[in-house]
């Protein structure tokens, strides 16, 4: 039986209702683009509206992240995916939440509990322990040698202030090796599958936290990763939920997954993103504006990867592999089945638009290299190439980027300026969800980011770059680009180093400047394509410079003692640090 199915039949036997998946696009909420986690849809009710199916409820929920498209074509990341959760909206709490996901795990997963483990909530000045869950845990045989107690990483609050408390993350040993008798969070072998958080506090302020009068349970588990674990397959793609679709286009390029791996997860990714966007009620198509523009720019790359493993692109090739996935999740989304006419007609419409002019542009693209001096495309070109052959910036910018060639975007930006604002204001996303904030602690994080980006590459290595943060009042969270994990000597030294700056106290400089004089000037960013003509380079002295929103702080005196809790791999290519300030 399929894992969705099996989940919500045991939730249903605890007295769950299944609600809906909400569609894949918000329905009230302006400031994000798509739904991108399970419980975003029913913040409201986590906040005390009455939810009309009670108080006990369930669903696979259909969610989409575009902030990290670089990252699709490893082993595990995803623009669509799919969340399982079960919540308790005042009603059980602890001690049910943590015995049904054990008892779904152990008993109806089959999943031996010798490869499970578990990280609890250790307490801080403010919040005592979770002993509640360290008990309960313990009462179901997870031994205290599985069971990992952090202050940083199990506790979740959605901003500064309200709703908040501890939570429990379930740990499953991914190898054929002997399971080791100590639960090791940093073992990379042991990997994280459900998350249960307990909202039982409202945060006033820094140091006031009092209970609440309805506490709720709100979990999270990811269809896609835990299916493959189920299957013992250590690359998502070839679990059975890709399968069909890896064999699809296997069949059409006639060529095979082994060796051509990443070219057929990015096909297979976008057009399954894709076909959910364009089955949405919202009736979203190809534009330069937010969605649209999201949808356009998918169905464009998966495009031009087809064409890179000799995929004729004037065959009907997206339609069979969109035929494909309706078929395969039809069943548990209506919407595919019903808008499936719709669907095909929108992936082959921009299918035929882009088609029309891609070889064109792909030739004046290899003619206009004959041309470009110091190694970069003028604004000139990149603008024909948009305006006579439809290719989005961000298309030309990728293409030169695979030849280590720049492309003057700044001019491009002035030539189509009101064009591309829209396109950019898609492209970064508006990502920030409303319950985003920026106090104090937050901004002491932001400005340390800048600090341990510096200290790994004088440590680690100058080809170090970030690929990626997130940060709480919390903790700090902070993703690079790392070919080995870091031994105990590198984290050391990182460590100390960025302490000896905090130390000597050295000022945060705010300075405005085009952007292209901020990379002339060597300052480092991400996502360039986010940034308006002018921008905000912060600079710590001579150690950082960064191309950065902000906000900071005056000196980096005012941070304190910053210390690295855990050091782990994010995907392929790609390490994280986990730290926080003290």
């Amino acid at each position: 039986m399929n894992l969705k199915d099996l989940y919500i039949d045991f939730f249903k036997s605890k007295g769950h209702k299944q609600i809906p998946s909400a569609p894949v696009v918000p329905e009230n909420d302006p400031s994000v683009l798509f739904n991108t986690a399970g419980m975003q849809p029913l913040i409201p009710y986590l906040m005390g509206q009455k939810h009309p199916y009670g108080t006990r409820i369930c669903n696979y929920q259909k969610c989409l992240r575009t902030n990290d498209l670089d990252n699709i074509g490893d082993t595990y990341h995803h623009t669509f995916f799919e969340m399982l959760g079960n919540w308790s909206l005042g009603d059980y709490f602890k001690k049910e939440s943590i015995t049904w996901s054990f008892e779904f795990l152990t008993k109806v997963l089959n999943i031996p509990k010798e490869k499970l483990a578990v990280t609890v909530f250790a307490g801080n000045d403010n919040i005592d322990e979770d002993k509640e869950s360290i008990s309960i845990w313990k009462s179901l045989g997870i031994p205290s040698e599985k069971i990992i107690k952090t202050k940083n990483d199990n506790f979740w609050i959605a901003g500064e202030t309200g709703p908040c408390g501890p939570d429990t993350e379930i740990f499953y040993f991914r190898s054929d090796e002997a399971v080791p008798n100590f639960f090791d969070p940093n073992d990379e072998r042991w990997v994280e599958i459900w998350n249960n958080v307990f909202m039982q506090y409202n945060k006033i302020n820094e140091n006031t936290f009092i209970d609440l009068p309805n506490k709720n349970v709100d979990t999270g588990m990811g269809v896609e990763r835990m299916v493959a674990i189920l299957e013992g397959v250590d690359d998502n793609y070839k679990s059975s939920l890709w399968l069909p679709i890896i064999s699809k286009i296997e069949k059409i390029s006639n060529k095979s997954y082994l060796g051509n791996e990443k070219e057929m997860r990015i096909i297979a990714d976008h057009i399954r993103s894709a076909v959910f966007i364009a089955g949405d009620k919202s009736g979203i198509k190809p534009s330069n504006t937010d969605q649209g523009y999201i949808l356009r720019r998918l169905i464009r790359r998966a495009i031009r990867y087809a064409k890179k493993i000799d995929i004729n692109i004037n065959s009907n090739f997206i339609s069979e592999i969109a035929i494909e996935i309706i078929h395969i999740y039809e069943k548990y989304y209506s919407e595919l089945k019903e808008n499936r006419e719709t669907i095909l007609e929108v992936l082959e419409n921009e299918k035929n638009k882009f088609n029309k002019t891609l070889e064109k542009g792909l030739k004046e693209f290899e003619k206009s290299l004959n041309y470009i001096k110091n190694n970069k495309i003028d604004a000139i070109t990149a603008f024909k190439l948009y305006d006579t052959y439809g290719f989005p910036i961000e298309l030309t910018e990728e293409i030169a980027k695979e030849r280590n060639i720049i492309v003057d975007t700044i001019g491009f930006k002035e030539k189509f300026k009101e064009h591309q604002e829209k396109s950019r204001t898609a492209s970064a996303g508006k990502f920030k969800g409303g319950l985003a904030s920026d106090g104090e602690m937050e901004i002491k994080y932001h400005t340390a980011t800048h600090l341990l980006n510096a200290a790994l590459k004088q440590i680690v290595s100058k080809d170090v770059h970030q690929k990626g943060s997130n940060i709480t009042s919390e903790r700090m969270r902070f993703d690079f680009s790392c070919d080995h994990k870091l031994t105990e000597d590198e984290k050391n030294k990182v460590e100390k180093l960025v302490n000896k700056w905090i130390q000597e106290g050295h000022d945060v400089i705010k300075t405005e400047m085009t952007k292209e004089e901020a990379i002339k000037s060597g300052a480092e960013c991400m996502f360039i394509e986010k940034y308006p003509d002018i921008v905000t380079v912060y600079s710590i002295d001579n150690l950082s410079r960064e191309l950065c929103g902000g906000p900071h702080v005056k000196n980096t005196s005012e941070l304190g003692e910053f210390i690295i809790i855990k050091e782990e791999s994010s995907s392929a290519g790609v390490r994280r640090i986990k730290a926080i300030l003290k």
